[in-house]
């Protein structure tokens, strides 16, 4: 009975964190926004284990190349967990990769050919996590899962970043190389092989690494890594692991902390956050766009500002768009087709604001994002808050459009729901499957767009509601008595939980 009880809450609190909210007059719900609906939303409780005080930090995406399936990868402060978005209405959780030593904000995850690389700073002896993602395809039921692969060579890191062209995984912040570059071989990622590393010019925060494709003729073909190393920039070409060739260094005024950049598709320009320089000078939510055009002798040639003063910290190009994680101002997206010309180069088009107390300067919010899925999903990492899935207004498929036309109410119940069809759409059929897959109820040919389920005697638990043959939806079937499950439902749907200021 114990475990039926605590299987039933599980399920519950994950349905509670479900479901699309429109943005709609500046607000998805509780949330602030601007031409981004919120799909979903998976908290913290759910995401981590219970050691510490869990926390999101950084997260990355994997598509399925067999079947096609988008997987959310969210590092948190003590394990990583992975969740299928697939359907981004009704995302489902799958389980979590607990930390290989201790909890610390600095968890972060790269992935290369189905394996999901992850390393953690500050948390003693945890070395580089490698697990095999294909294993996600099999998983029915939530489950703790465990690395494939131990590399030691390093004990801990701050962060990872992966040239998948040359499959070359760069750990930087670690524990040797004076906290510059690591190189590894991962081209088989069962066996990743050290290639030595960098350290003349100290620590490096974060980097990104490319085959360079762009319009400095002299490095077209060469592997080039651009750290963000705290007080400055580096180009290095790092072609040959054993001969580290230092194209350039620079800086800019106002500097604060050098954080994280990242290339246009072009490969022209380069976009740098400064994570500390709303904090030191008092200044609004900053952006730095550099033109590489020589990459011998890159140049500063704008500053775009936000709208407040929150701290940016992780942010991504993709096409003509940037899409930053801004701590307390969430996910901001900038349209960049006008950069390097006259006038506003960067401008803002959209955002989702998963911290919707304040846009103040402090670290809390929207961790990191990632934009990369074809379907247009995107996700994000909140300290607090978990895992969000977004998506540009008005994009969703037909499919997903169509699983908006029924509604089913009230959900969770402890009587009869009600399923009801929306504008000038009919329900034809109904089929109702318990949680272990068999069929509890079907009624055909009910043309109606009003249906009342009925389910008063049926078991308690969670039910898939089969309509029209196509689309699925959850719905909760609760006691009576039981005050617990709706008290669980309200409060990890809307408790926030705001812990000291502190800087990731």
């Amino acid at each position: 009975m114990k475990r039926k009880i605590l299987f039933f809450i599980f399920f519950l609190i994950l349905f509670c964190s479900l479901g699309q909210t429109p943005c709609s007059n500046g607000f998805a719900g509780e949330y602030p926004c601007n031409n981004y609906d919120l799909l979903s939303h998976i908290p913290v409780s759910t995401l981590a284990n219970n050691s510490g005080n869990p926390e999101g930090s950084d997260i990355w995406g994997w598509t399925d190349p067999v079947t096609g399936k988008e997987y959310a990868i969210a590092a948190m402060t003590n394990s990583t967990a992975f969740v299928d978005i697939t359907d981004p209405i009704n995302p489902v959780f799958l389980g979590r990769l607990d930390s290989n030593a201790g909890n610390n904000y600095w968890r972060d995850v790269k992935i290369y050919d189905n394996y999901a690389f992850i390393v953690a700073d500050n948390v003693g002896n945890h070395g580089m996590q490698v697990f095999d993602l294909t294993k996600l395809r099999d998983i029915t039921t939530p489950i703790t899962l465990s690395s494939d692969v131990i590399y030691d060579n390093v004990t801990s890191c701050h962060n990872i970043v992966i040239n998948e062209a040359s499959a070359i995984a760069y750990l930087v912040g670690c524990n040797n190389f004076n906290g510059g570059p690591h190189f590894v071989d991962i081209s088989d990622p069962l066996n990743p092989k050290s290639l030595g590393g960098y350290s003349l010019d100290g620590y490096t925060h974060d980097a990104q690494v490319i085959t360079y494709n762009g319009p400095d003729i002299d490095y077209i073909g060469r592997e080039i890594l651009v750290g963000s190393n705290a007080n400055k920039v580096v180009i290095l070409d790092v072609t040959n692991k054993n001969t580290i060739i230092k194209i350039a260094e620079f800086d800019y005024p106002q500097i604060g902390y050098t954080h994280q950049g990242w290339f246009t598709d072009d490969q022209r320009y380069f976009l740098l956050g400064d994570e500390e320089d709303e904090l030191d000078f008092g200044i609004n939510t900053r952006t730095l766009v550099f033109d590489f055009l020589d990459l011998d002798n890159p140049t500063q040639i704008d500053n775009y500002y936000g709208l407040s003063n929150a701290i940016d910290h992780n942010g991504y190009i993709k096409g003509s768009e940037f899409f930053m994680a801004c701590y307390r101002a969430g996910m901001r997206v900038l349209d960049i087709s006008n950069i390097g010309s006259e006038g506003d180069q960067l401008t803002e088009i959209g955002y989702f604001d998963s911290y919707p107390a304040n846009n103040e300067t402090a670290f809390n919010g929207a961790w990191s994002v990632f934009p990369y899925f074809a379907s247009g999903n995107i996700i994000i990492n909140d300290i607090e808050r978990g895992l969000f899935v977004v998506r540009k207004s008005g994009t969703l498929s037909s499919d997903e459009v169509l699983k908006n036309r029924f509604s089913i109410s009230p959900n969770p119940t402890n009587n009869d729901a009600i399923i009801k069809a929306t504008q000038n759409h009919q329900i034809k059929s109904v089929s109702i499957f318990n949680i272990l897959g068999r069929k509890v109820f079907i009624k055909q040919n009910i043309n109606d767009k009003k249906f009342v389920i009925p389910l008063e005697k049926s078991s308690k638990g969670l039910y898939i509601v089969k309509i029209n043959g196509a689309i699925s939806k959850k719905l909760i079937l609760y006691y009576t008595s039981s005050l617990l499950s709706l008290f669980l439902c309200f409060f990890f749907k809307y408790l926030i939980k705001i812990p000291a200021t502190k800087s990731p």
